[in-house]
């Protein structure tokens, strides 16, 4: 896929939290390399705790912590911000979906 080498942008309002260099694309799902930019300290703790409570299972704790980092944070790809993404980040991994359109409420 032509996704290898793009880098996408994790933003905290103006802050930058980090990027994401892609080498691996198994659609839908994008991973890379993550490099921590100068917000991702205050946001670390979150990702963490997300990482944590989604190897315990999905749950409304989990979607609870997930929505605290999507109340923060903002996904852009190359072309742009991105309205909607799961977002996983352990270490100096990541790897992330992300729609075009907002994910529908169940």
């Amino acid at each position: 896929m032509g996704f290898d080498g793009e880098v996408w942008r994790l933003r905290c309002g103006d802050e930058e939290v980090g990027s994401v260099t892609i080498d691996d694309a198994d659609f839908p799902w994008l991973s890379g390399r993550f490099t921590p930019g100068p917000a991702y300290a205050a946001v670390e703790p979150l990702f963490a705790r997300e990482l944590a409570l989604l190897n315990e299972g999905w749950t409304e704790e989990w979607e609870a912590a997930y929505d605290a980092i999507t109340s923060r944070v903002s996904l852009s790809s190359p072309e742009g911000p991105v309205p909607e993404f799961l977002l996983h980040i352990e270490g100096e991994r990541a790897w992330f979906r992300w729609s075009d359109e907002p994910f529908e409420e169940e």
